[in-house]
C-alpha cells in the first residue's frame, strides 16, 4: 500500500510541535492595524494551539 499524502492546503495553515501539539496563526493581523492597540497586536501575532478536536483532524491530514 502506497503512504499518505500530506495535504498541502493543512501543511501550510498549521504546523506540529515537538511534544504534538498542533499550532496555527490567529485571524486578525492582516489589516485595520492602526485602530488595535499595541498589546493587542502582541497578543494577536503568538499563535494558538488548536483544540483537541480540531486537532485530531489536521493531524490525520498532516499524514
Amino acid at each position: 500500500m502506497p503512504k499518505m499524502k500530506t495535504k498541502t492546503a493543512a501543511a501550510k495553515r498549521v504546523r506540529l510541535t515537538a511534544t504534538g501539539k498542533v499550532m496555527h496563526a490567529g485571524s486578525g493581523m492582516r489589516h485595520n492595524l492602526e485602530h488595535k492597540s499595541a498589546r493587542k497586536r502582541r497578543a494577536l501575532k503568538r499563535d494558538d494551539v488548536l483544540q483537541t478536536a480540531q486537532a485530531k483532524k489536521m493531524k490525520g491530514l498532516l499524514g
